[in-house]
């Protein structure tokens, strides 16, 4: 694991994904489709392990007017870079 500093405790960058469960995922103008066949969970199931090994953690879920759909809620530690500044670092309000 990644060395933080004090400046990078508790800091935490978001994801936010819209959720169609009959089979179509959009976060950040990439879509994500469900396979023929596939079932729902399966379709779901498969998007957050993706996610997951790119360090994302479901963190909420915010169901909206139909059933079927929902914003999901991830989010991960920032990791500062050797290259990239910290948010304190740059003058950015934490």
């Amino acid at each position: 694991m990644a060395q933080m500093d004090q400046s990078q405790v508790g800091q935490w960058e978001y994801c936010v994904a819209y959720v169609d469960s009959r089979g179509r995922i959009s976060c950040e103008g990439v879509e994500f489709i469900r396979q023929s066949g596939e079932h729902r969970t399966t379709f779901v199931s498969r998007y957050l392990t993706a996610l997951g090994r790119e360090g994302w953690s479901l963190s909420g879920i915010q169901h909206l007017g139909r059933a079927e759909t929902a914003y999901y809620v991830l989010q991960r530690p920032v990791v500062a870079t050797a290259n990239e500044p910290s948010a304190a670092a740059a003058g950015t309000p934490a």
